[in-house]
């Protein structure tokens, strides 16, 4: 193959799968600047392997696992930085904390309430109609934890928004 039906053919790939790998990505971080940065170094990623992914059966489960480890070492990062800040202020006068709101609506904010890995579960099976199997490849984890942690993922967004909104997450994916 030529290097130019090459570029051409990760063009077409970049074409097909960006904007979803943004998606995802901003599901996972809630940030909508990182989400682009994070499509973007994915991609990089797998292009400089592009020879190795292009016939591989699912490159796009490559991408989304990259972005699902460039998301978690992102979060990570930031969770360092906030604990820094908050020994650096900790020194001074005491800070008063609003108590959370037991009633959470905004179904982005529960999300961001979950643990990286329940939140990449529920992302990816009822977000991107991934199924249990293609989900643990993308993750690199079991079927067995995708079904707990999917499982699990979705009774915290009950108790965080309430039977019926959470029901109708699950609800509607079945549907489809």
């Amino acid at each position: 193959m030529l290097v130019d039906d090459t570029s051409a053919e990760f063009h077409e790939f970049f074409e097909r799968h960006y904007a979803g790998l943004a998606r995802f990505s901003f599901l996972l971080t809630g940030e909508p600047d990182a989400a682009d940065d994070l499509a973007a170094d994915a991609l990089v990623a797998l292009w400089q392997r592009w020879d190795r992914f292009r016939d591989a059966e699912r490159p796009l489960a490559y991408a989304r696992g990259v972005v699902a480890n460039l998301a978690r070492e992102r979060i990570r990062s930031a969770t360092r930085e906030r604990r820094r800040i908050a020994l650096f202020w900790a020194s001074g006068a005491q800070q008063e904390r609003s108590p959370d709101v037991a009633a959470v609506v905004d179904v982005r904010a529960a999300l961001d309430r979950l643990p990286f890995g329940k939140r990449a579960c529920v992302i990816l099976r009822h977000a991107f109609d991934l199924s249990e199997k293609e989900t643990a490849r993308v993750l690199g984890i079991s079927v067995g934890a995708v079904k707990s942690q999917t499982s699990k993922g979705l009774a915290e967004l009950e108790r965080l928004l309430g039977a019926g909104a959470a029901g109708d997450l699950a609800a509607e994916r079945r549907s489809r």
